[in-house]
């Protein structure tokens, strides 16, 4: 099969020198990504430039993005010609629109007028003690998918912090219908570290339990290659 994989975390910019991400490693991406390979799929592998990788293989292509905007360029045409896709990159939910200080704010009458401004200097000036930065919701890739290809098998992922079991499944269950999806990896911040990393694979009628990157991997594989 042909397997798409998403892993690490977007980086949106603020200016030449500035921008905001998240702290996803990419780690578990990597995990499923050489399971797959070894097991003799062809992987596609779609991350950023600070995320850890598998080592090249014959079977592995890996392309690298930045930011939502060059995500959502090359993943059209990659979920067209793929089988699978597993989303688990951290993708931003907004980008910066307009970076301005609060003395600028102050003075404003019509806030909006922000909306429709743009930083033109490479590094904005640091010398008020206090900025405003202006964001604006990014696109869901994922609620894409099924649109640009309605036959892929499709795995997301859902992370909370500090919610109940109840409302982890509840919300993992909304995004599935959602985005119709086959699959949502759904875990909690608070039940990630070093060394274990639960996760419930979260279906329409079940939750399977897991409780490192490997059985994530490994759960992965034999729901998508034995279903």
């Amino acid at each position: 099969m042909k397997i798409l994989i998403t892993s690490g975390g977007t980086t949106e910019k603020i200016d030449s020198v500035r921008g905001i991400t998240n702290h996803s490693t990419g780690h578990l991406g990597k995990k499923i990504a050489e399971l797959f390979l070894a097991k003799g799929h062809q992987v596609t592998l779609v991350t950023t430039k600070a995320a850890v990788k598998p080592e090249p293989k014959e079977n592995l292509k890996i392309t690298e993005i930045t930011n939502v905007e060059s995500l959502l360029e090359t993943m059209e045409p990659l979920v067209k010609e793929h089988d699978v896709l597993i989303h688990s990159m951290a993708v931003s939910d907004y980008t910066p629109v307009y970076m301005t200080s609060f003395n600028e704010l102050e003075n404003s009458e019509d806030f909006t007028e922000f909306l429709n401004k743009s930083n033109s200097e490479s590094k904005i000036s640091s010398a008020s003690d206090y900025q405003v930065l202006f964001l604006k919701k990014t696109p869901k890739i994922i609620s894409l998918i099924k649109q640009w290809n309605p036959n892929i098998l499709l795995v997301g992922f859902k992370l909370l912090v500090n919610v109940s079991k109840e409302e982890l499944f509840e919300v993992a269950r909304t995004s599935l219908k959602r985005n119709q999806a086959d699959l949502i990896v759904a875990n909690d911040l608070s039940d990630i570290s070093a060394n274990q990393h639960i996760a419930y694979l979260v279906d329409e009628q079940s939750q399977e339990k897991v409780s490192t990157k490997s059985e994530i991997a490994q759960a992965l594989f034999e729901r998508i290659c034995h279903d």
